[in-house]
């Protein structure tokens, strides 16, 4: 009887070098841990008529998961989209890296870019191109690489993100929690320092949204980067999260740890954790 063979789960080293890898991150991170990456500084934002933020402070530290929450309308996604320049603040200072973005041109901002990655709510894949070249599509754009750097780097994050021997599937053939891997495993091939998930587990049943739990903190802790996850997902939240911000009557109205959130005893986390607090309906 052939022995079966040992499972182990998605992205966990399994060799010596993955090891000096992630522990290399590791401390990397903890050197780093607590410098300011992000800021918001009184950030300012309406739509028509319509106001979403009115003094938004927030910061966002080096090798942390940072989770935004809030109710619907609130502008939970915004705050991603003004992190890489497709809205612009009214008003206020957007900092990436020490350089204020609020103002810079396209051209300027192209750099700023490059140390950001997002991984959307739908994986916005390129529903005519296999998962290989969805991802090498991404390398292209950023980097001027031979084709067999491309297709080891492709193998590479494919397999981090537990998806080896996927490349000439089409998106069709994919389930949501696939694509949302690929996605991921997208922008971890461009080498981002940041990487921003936008709701990443919507839509996903329970076993595929703890796998994608597991999947960002485990690429956060391997790779060394900063995450900021948009989520109304409050037991996602807890799980992944070093630290919770809470968007409410527009602005930061909670920032804090898990435990932070899970000991309050009244205030608008307490109300919104336990689905109390009063919603604005979107528009």
């Amino acid at each position: 009887m052939t022995k079966p063979k040992s499972k182990r789960k998605p992205g966990r080293p399994r060799s010596t070098d993955e090891w000096r890898e992630v522990t290399g991150a590791l401390i990397r991170r903890a050197e780093t841990q607590g410098e300011v990456i992000l800021r918001f500084e009184d950030v300012w934002k309406t739509f028509g008529s319509k106001s979403i933020y009115e003094g938004v402070n927030l910061e966002v530290r080096r090798g942390e998961v940072l989770t935004i929450m809030g109710g619907s309308g609130t502008g939970k996604s915004v705050l991603l989209k003004l992190l890489i320049g497709l809205h612009r603040p009214d008003k206020g200072h957007i900092w990436v890296g020490g350089k204020d973005i609020a103002e810079l041109s396209e051209e300027d901002l192209l750099p700023v870019r490059r140390q950001i990655g997002m991984v959307f709510q739908g994986a916005a894949l390129f529903d005519s191109l296999d998962v290989y070249e969805n991802v090498a599509y991404a390398i292209r754009e950023h980097f001027d690489w031979e084709e067999q750097e491309i297709r080891e780097t492709v193998a590479e994050k494919l397999e981090l993100v537990g998806l080896p021997g996927t490349e000439r599937l089409k998106p069709s053939d994919l389930s949501g929690g696939m694509k949302k891997r690929v996605g991921l495993a997208r922008v971890l091939a461009t080498q981002a320092e940041v990487i921003l998930y936008d709701e990443p587990t919507t839509g996903l049943d329970p076993t595929n949204t703890r796998r994608i739990n597991e999947l960002i903190r485990d690429v956060n802790e391997r790779v060394g980067v900063t995450s900021v996850v948009v989520t109304h997902d409050m037991g996602s939240a807890f799980e992944i999260s070093d630290r919770l911000a809470m968007l409410h009557e527009k602005t930061i109205a909670w920032t804090g740890t898990v435990a932070d959130a899970k000991a309050a005893e009244g205030g608008v986390i307490r109300e919104f954790i336990e689905g109390r607090l009063g919603e604005k309906a979107a528009v």
